[in-house]
Parts: structure tokens; C-alpha cells; sequence
């Protein structure tokens, strides 16, 4: 148990302060860089570190939710989404950097907060920790579609990104519900919505 606690800890580390590493070519690398001006690169920056931010929180939500389920086949959907979106916080950063931008300073507090929340939902079954699952990725591929038309029309080396990111989400819910995931109550999803949205509003400027 000692070496599984060191384990998870360094990870944490990793996901919070080490870069992130993407075995696919980031989606737009070969796009030209779009002429915007300083109020417009602010703008995408805020957005990409919001994304990036979700991801972190993605990570940890996973790594709580793996730890607590006792099903291989869903542990191993949990381990394969959590690669994906360690490949969506590689392309956020070096968005993050190339628009002049920095990343969130609260990715600490999101990661433990995130973490806390995917041990719960862990514990309550397999197919609930699943519909959990399921419910953050219908939020997020929809936080994604705000984003996509929130950036500005010429930003093809961003659009890129967050639409691949679209699509991945897309498939982690498919995947969830597949397996098995129960429809979360009303209440929760607002719960997880309002959660989501003050992460949201700070994460832009912090």
C-alpha cells in the first residue's frame, strides 16, 4: 500500500507540475498561426488554459475513480480515457505557451478537488461510477462546443485542438455507457454543472 500511495502521489505530481507528453501529432501543428491581436490572444489563452485546467481536473478524476472500482474491464476504460486526456493536456499547454499565455495557478486545488470527487463516485458502484463518467464527458464535449464558438474564426490552430479534444470525449462517454453506466439524477448533473462553471469563470483568469 506504501508503494501504490507513492505511486499515485508522483503522478499527481506529474499531471500538476511536469510537462504532459502526447504520442499523437498535436491536431493543427501544421496550420499557419493566425494574425490576432493582443485583446484576441489574451481571449484564446483564457480559453485554452480553461481547457487545460479540465483536463488536469479530467486526470484526477480518473486516477480517484480507478483507484475505488473493483472492475478490471472498467479500470482499464478509466486507464485508456486518462491517456487520452494526458495527450489533451500536452496540446492545451503548448497552445497555453504559444499564444503567450500561462497556466492556471489553482491546477493544485483542482487536481484535489477532482480527486476527491472520483473517489466518491468510485464508491458508489460500478455503474453509477461509470454514469459519472459518462455525465462529465456529455458536460465537457458541450463545454468544448462553447469554446469552438467562442474562439475567433481565423484560430485554426486551436479550433483544431479543441475539436479533436471534442471527439475524444465524445468516445469516453460512448465507452462509459456501453459498459454498462446508469443515467445520473437531475440533481447531480446540476450539482456537477454549477461545480464546473465556477471552474470555468476562475480558471479564465486565474
Amino acid at each position: 500500500m506504501i508503494e501504490q500511495a507513492i505511486l499515485q502521489f508522483d503522478r499527481a505530481l506529474r499531471t500538476v507540475f511536469a510537462p504532459a507528453y502526447s504520442v499523437r501529432p498535436v491536431p493543427g501543428h501544421d496550420l499557419p498561426e493566425a494574425a490576432l491581436d493582443e485583446t484576441e490572444r489574451r481571449h484564446v489563452a483564457g480559453l485554452m488554459r480553461v481547457d487545460h485546467c479540465g483536463e488536469i481536473c479530467a486526470q484526477a478524476l480518473y486516477q480517484g475513480q480507478a483507484l475505488t472500482s473493483r472492475d478490471p474491464s472498467i479500470r482499464e476504460a478509466l486507464v485508456h480515457a486518462s491517456d487520452e486526456e494526458t495527450e489533451h493536456l500536452a496540446w492545451t499547454e503548448q497552445r497555453i505557451a504559444e499564444l503567450g499565455g500561462r497556466k492556471s495557478l489553482l491546477n493544485p486545488l483542482w487536481y484535489g478537488g477532482s480527486l476527491a470527487i472520483g473517489l466518491v463516485a468510485g464508491c458508489c458502484g460500478e455503474r453509477w461510477n461509470l454514469g459519472f463518467l459518462a455525465e462529465t464527458e456529455r458536460q465537457v464535449e458541450a463545454h468544448l462546443e462553447g469554446h469552438l464558438a467562442a474562439l475567433p474564426s481565423e484560430d485554426g490552430k486551436s479550433r483544431a485542438i479543441i475539436a479533436q479534444m471534442k471527439q475524444d470525449e465524445i468516445g469516453h462517454a460512448e465507452t462509459a455507457v456501453r459498459l454498462g453506466a446508469h443515467e445520473l439524477p437531475a440533481a447531480v448533473k446540476r450539482l456537477m454543472k454549477l461545480a464546473s462553471n465556477v471552474m470555468t469563470r476562475t480558471a479564465y483568469r486565474l
